[in-house]
């Protein structure tokens, strides 16, 4: 894990709250926070390999269980159309 990079930005005397934060801003834009940030925000991790056998075999026993009740005319499919 990276470390966290600090940006810090004290106001100079008389200076404007609006300067300052177009200072702040530039520095973090210089920084590269922001982007990696970004970058990570929607990252998941991939299944294990365990997993994924796990979830495959549920499905096909869902597939074969719905099959079943449907020759027994116990299930009717949902028609699938335009909303």
């Amino acid at each position: 894990m990276k470390k966290a990079t600090v940006v810090s930005i004290d106001a100079k005397q008389n200076e404007q709250p609006l300067s300052v934060l177009r200072r702040f801003s530039r520095k973090m834009t210089e920084s590269g926070i922001l982007r990696s940030v970004r970058a990570r925000r929607y990252h998941a991790r991939p299944e294990s390999a365990y997993k994924e056998k796990k979830s495959a075999l549920t499905r096909i026993d869902r597939r074969r269980d719905r099959e079943r009740l449907q020759k027994l005319g116990k299930w009717v499919p949902k028609k699938r159309g335009h909303r």
